[in-house]
């Protein structure tokens, strides 16, 4: 048998045995492409192809790039081949992402089918997009008129990259990083918005996006990067044949120029718009930040040292910046610009303020380097610089996994030296350099002079300060406006029927069917039809590591392979309460962990440095899975202490737990208040970040009790509370909450404990015998709702139009169903897939120019919702949920839509999660009544569903029920409001 010689030369190797994985380095002989493999015994295989994208503007070309590549290749010439191949996989991971300096493809599966499905489109569409012009004009921008074919009606901008920026940009933070972005880096790419300014994107033409893919999507940039238990050879083969093999090699280096330094410190002042008719709303709207420009990222001990820095000065309250920071006189909360950032070529260091005022700009200056004087001068205490080496190690040994693979999360670690022409080995494999830096750290003086060279002698800093404008908002729509007037003015007949005839073509365009056949697909006949879970240790395990069974009833371990970390959770039933103490836990789980056990918080921040990866607390109100009729399950409520450590410290870590928990002290209102400040600020800024799932929760508000429950207790009316009671809390406010919140812990830590302890499986009896204080009898406890306060909480839900601080909109609209445990409950979660796939994602996103929409079966509240993100239109959208219905129900005839939503739902379903996350979740589930047989019946539903199916719950549930409606707006539309029939307020 002959031998085929790879397209591909073996560089390096290098054995990672903190993670239990090999890095493995290639070249491609013709292009220069390189390829680092991650070999792991892992069943998920991760693929990630990635471009050095370095845009010279702010019109957003990588951005828009990234997703034109996407509708479309040689291969694969549909009209949307990513979107298509969202429902023809069972892919766990699937997407593509603009940064900085990159643009980068990646998915993970754990099927081999489905991954060389996914690799084929991948690579078609990166080094063969067909970048078709109605694409850019879709994705990217176009006008169109008002009324599409009536040259007499306004011109308005259309595009979904358009309004996604629109609705990023609306976020103060984000708005934030881009200005100091522009002012640290005066000369190279970091300088623009890679994303794109709304006001600029405009400006982008179809033969500059051409003329950068060409220039840019070339194997001699691309960097491919893979994890798993894959055929390496056989993979080189397929990147060889499938892309590689048709390029020649490109000689130009796409290398971000060094930053030229700055000889001064620059202090500048921006703004940012801020809706309101109140001069007073101005007040306290200031940011502060000083930014700093540092060394090399790819230089890893530089980095390294870089990391030690920021979390000496920053990591808690106890470290000496964030506490300056904190306890800031003239500013609410520490700014969401603190700490390193080490993506870019160059790092950056970063500290500041929010809640202040233009005038505090120079006290600010002076607070910050009489902090770093003095630490310079006096030192660090050895066992503090311990506790951050600590904290390196601990994330450097962890498994992560559960919101992205794990794969991918290694493959990250490395992206940055590898976009640089660094070594991202070494960044994946830190040991060695961690160890280095242990032992230099050991010189009394390391600090002090980290924090001269670094930030005190470094003159490339800047200060900036972001004001709030409540003119500049409608400053830049007049502009956009008048540009548009402008335009319009100067059309000449032909210039007015070519914008017609572009429209129509694009919704001609849109509508039409693809021969969906063009592309590779996994059947039903691929999925497992089982799904493994995770079990509790047995007797006979517990026997084998001497724990004894009879003293543990209270107690449930899973051993599994947690790589020397160990996990916790203290569990205890929540006691009776009122509505106020019901709207006061999630306060308390923000600042439960945050505040002091017998005294000061301070030591205990520290403690936790010291002793472990994290601790958080939070409350879980669910209803239990019963029966499968169509009422209200029975509720099931517990309070949730959840900390991670490293296995070395888990007697130092399981008495911290539960010093925490049962000793949590409140008594400092003054940290209470500060508390409280910073909650008020993250939860505003996080608003248009999940827009469309505070929608959803407000429209599921006015369909159950429990929907109404959740939504004050967690979503918006929450937010407007914090906003009114603690954006700037008085002395009596905090002490008042403080005292609340200190009953409320009494009251809860009254209640019997559970224990959740999962690690490795040598660590078993070491793990049990460190919390056998806990030793107890434990019983679950049903939870009910008096009807005065379920009324009290049900009454927020009121307000269905909520207008924020955000240029785009959020829709949503939602209609009571069943129970996960309804047999109705599979076809409804399979109907949701139909109407995002066949109709939704058209009408709204590509039509429409939102950033996304869709359907979902929420079988834990028995509720369909319908949802819109960063959305241009709301009456528009409202009409399409209705006409989807209806479209599902008189033009869906293809069988093939029932087994494209059932692919994605099992995909979703079977990601899988880190070692201690799975055994996490199965537990969880199992106290709501959700255990493996009952997922199984489920899943078997799922496979179970017909078109038909789907026509009856659809006529059962959504057909003629006018569901409840909800809408995110900007400030000032409440004309829309009242033409809807919603109740508005403003946030």
């Amino acid at each position: 048998m002959t031998q085929v010689k790879s397209a591909f030369e073996f560089i390096s190797s290098t054995e990672v045995s903190s993670l239990n994985l090999t890095v493995e380095h290639y070249q491609h002989t013709k292009t220069g492409a390189v390829h680092y493999h991650l070999a792991a015994d892992n069943q998920e295989k991760v693929f990630m192809v990635a471009l050095r994208t370095m845009p010279k503007d702010s019109t957003g070309v990588a951005h828009i790039l990234e997703h034109t590549a996407l509708c479309g290749s040689e291969k694969y010439p549909v009209r949307d081949p990513f979107f298509m191949m969202t429902r023809r996989s069972l892919n766990t991971f699937m997407n593509a992402m603009t940064s900085s300096d990159w643009t980068a493809y990646p998915f993970a599966s754990q099927n081999d089918k489905d991954f060389d499905n996914l690799l084929s489109v991948y690579l078609d569409a990166v080094f063969f997009a067909r970048l078709d012009e109605l694409d850019f004009a879709q994705e990217g921008h176009r006008v169109e008129f008002e009324k599409m074919e009536d040259p007499t009606s306004d011109l308005v901008y259309k595009g979904v990259v358009f309004n996604e920026m629109k609705g990023a940009m609306s976020s103060p933070v984000s708005q934030l990083w881009q200005k100091i972005s522009k002012h640290l880096f005066p000369t190279n790419t970091y300088h623009y918005n890679s994303g794109g300014e709304p006001s600029e994107i405009t400006n982008l033409s179809y033969e500059q996006l051409k003329s950068f893919y060409s220039s840019h999507y070339h194997p001699s940039n691309a960097i491919f990067m893979t994890f798993g238990d894959m055929d390496v050879a056989e993979m080189h083969e397929k990147f060889d044949q499938q892309a590689l093999a048709k390029f020649d090699k490109q000689e130009q280096q796409w290398a971000v120029p060094l930053e030229q330094r700055l000889a001064a410190p620059i202090r500048v002042e921006e703004s940012y718009a801020v809706e309101t008719d109140n001069e007073d709303e101005l007040k306290d709207k200031t940011h502060h930040v000083i930014a700093w420009l540092l060394g090399e990222s790819a230089n890893l001990k530089e980095q390294l040292e870089a990391h030690l820095l920021s979390a000496l000065l920053l990591d808690n309250s106890a470290s000496p910046l964030r506490k300056a920071l904190e306890k800031c006189e003239f500013a609410s909360a520490p700014s969401p610009m603190c700490g390193l950032e080490d993506s870019n070529r160059e790092m950056s260091f970063m500290c500041g303020i929010e809640g202040s005022n233009v005038g505090d700009g120079d006290a600010f200056e002076k607070l910050i380097f009489e902090v770093l004087n003095d630490v310079a001068e006096k030192g660090v205490a050895q066992e503090e610089i311990d506790s951050v080496l600590h904290q390196l190690e601990f994330h450097q040994r962890e498994i992560g996994g559960d919101s992205h693979p794990y794969g991918m999360q290694l493959i990250f670690s490395g992206m940055s030296a590898a976009t640089h022409y660094g070594d991202p080995v070494a960044m994946i494999n830190i040991e060695p350099a961690l160890a280095a830096l242990k032992e230099d750290s050991k010189d009394p003086d390391f600090v002090g002079h980290l924090i001269k060279d670094l930030l005190l002698s470094n003159r490339h800093f800047i200060r900036l300060s972001l004001r709030p404008d409540r003119e500049l908002g409608a400053e830049e729509l007049r502009i956009e406006k008048s540009k548009l007037t402008k335009m319009k003015a100067e059309l000449s007949d032909d210039d007015a029927q070519s914008i017609i005839k572009q429209s129509l073509a694009l919704k001609a365009r849109q509508e039409q069917e693809d021969d969906s056949d063009l592309l590779p697909s996994v059947g039903l006949e691929d999925i497992p039809t089982e799904i493994k879970y995770p079990e509790p240790d047995d007797e006979a395990t517990r026997k084998a590591a001497n724990v004894s069974t009879a003293s543990t009833s209270n107690i449930t371990s899973y051993s599994t392979g947690t790589n020397g970390i160990v996990y916790q959770q203290l569990i205890t039933n929540l006691p009776p309460l009122n509505a106020q103490e019901l709207q006061l836990l999630p306060l308390l789980g923000y600042t439960w962990t945050e505040v002091g056990a017998k005294g000061d918080y301070l030591e205990q921040q520290q403690k936790q440095a010291a002793y472990c990866g994290g601790i958080s607390s939070y409350a879980s109100i669910k209803p239990k899975a019963m029966n499968d009729d169509n009422q209200q399950n029975e509720m099931l409520a517990y309070y949730t202490f959840s900390g991670k450590a490293l296995a070395s410290n888990q007697q130092a870590f399981s008495d911290l737990m539960r010093e925490t928990m049962l000793q949590g002290d409140f008594s400092d209102a003054e940290r209470v208040g500060e508390l409280a400040e910073q909650i008020s600020a993250r939860r505003l800024q996080g608003i248009t970040g999940n827009g469309h799932g505070l929608a959803m929760q407000i429209a599921a508000a006015q369909v159950t009790e429990h929907a109404a429950m959740m939504s004050d207790i967690s979503g918006l009316p929450l937010t407007q509370r914090l906003k009114a009671s603690f954006g700037q809390p008085s002395k009596d406010q905090a002490a008042t909450l403080a005292a609340d919140l200190q009953a409320l812990q009494q009251k809860v830590v009254s209640q019997p404990t559970e224990v959740l302890l999962v690690q490795d499986k040598e660590q078993l009896a070491a793990h049990a015998q460190s919390v056998s204080p806990w030793q107890q009898d434990y019983a679950e406890a049903p939870f009910t709702i008096a009807p005065a306060d379920a009324k009290t909480l049900a009454s927020s839900a009121s307000h269905s139009y909520w207008m924020v601080d955000s240029q785009v909109n959020y829709c949503a609209m939602a209609f009571p169903t069943v129970n996960q445990l309804h047999a109705d409950a599979p076809a409804l979660s399979v109907a949701a897939g139909i109407l995002r796939n066949g109709f939704l994602h058209t009408a709204i996103r590509e039509q429409g120019g939102a950033y996304g929409a869709g359907a979902s079966q929420d079988s834990n509240l028995g509720i369909f919702k319908f949802y819109s993100y960063r959305d241009p239109r709301i009456e528009g959208t409202f009409d399409d949920f209705k006409a989807s219905v209806n479209w599902i129900l008189n033009d869906a005839k293809d069988e093939s839509l029932v087994e494209q939503s059932i692919l994605g739902i099992i995909g979703s379903m079977d990601r899988p999660s880190s070692p201690a996350g799975e055994a996490k979740l199965i537990h969880h589930a199992m106290k709501s009544g959700r255990t493996p047989a009952r997922r199984l019946a489920y899943r078997q539903g799922l496979l179970a569903v017909t078109l038909a199916d789907v026509k009856r719950v659809m006529e059962t549930y959504l057909l003629g029920v006018e569901g409840k409606k909800a809408v995110l707006a900007p400030k000032g539309t409440s004309d829309i409001a009242v033409k809807l029939g919603l109740n508005a307020i403003e946030l």
